[in-house]
């Protein structure tokens, strides 16, 4: 039998919460993620790239980009997902999806959207100054 990886989470609750968020304001990367990275995952194909290594607690760092808008990502970032690897173990530490800041304000609260583009509650200003600036450059 094939050596299959057990999902973990350091903190479940915040984590489901992030991943609703996805799914709710970005299906492409949630999509992707539960139907092809997560089954590739606990087949032990560690996706993404090395991002930290600790030795005294013998894992691995992961970050995993995920299809994402280009407007969104200029505006947000990058949506990746974090995870650590225990290879011992034949564990996978799932640690948090980013931007956690977005996601999570759009779990708190129904986020609105400027452009297609969602924006926060928080720096709404900000990123709809961003949205148009990226707008009137690709003019």
């Amino acid at each position: 039998m094939k050596d299959v990886y057990v999902f973990e989470y350091l903190n479940e609750n915040e984590f489901h919460k992030l991943e609703r968020s996805l799914k709710k304001y970005n299906m492409l990367a949630y999509k992707k993620l539960y139907f092809d990275y997560y089954p590739s995952l606990k087949e032990g194909k560690l996706l993404g790239e090395i991002v930290g290594e600790d030795k005294e607690k013998g894992h691995v760092t992961y970050e995993l980009s995920l299809p994402t808008d280009d407007l969104f990502k200029k505006v947000h970032g990058t949506v990746k997902l974090r995870y650590h690897v225990y290879e011992d173990e034949k564990i996978v530490m799932l640690d948090t999806l980013i931007p956690e800041d977005i996601l999570s304000e759009g779990h708190q609260s129904e986020l609105v959207t400027y452009k297609g583009v969602m924006i926060s509650k928080q720096h709404s200003e900000k990123d709809m100054f961003k949205i148009n600036l990226l707008n009137m450059i690709q003019k």
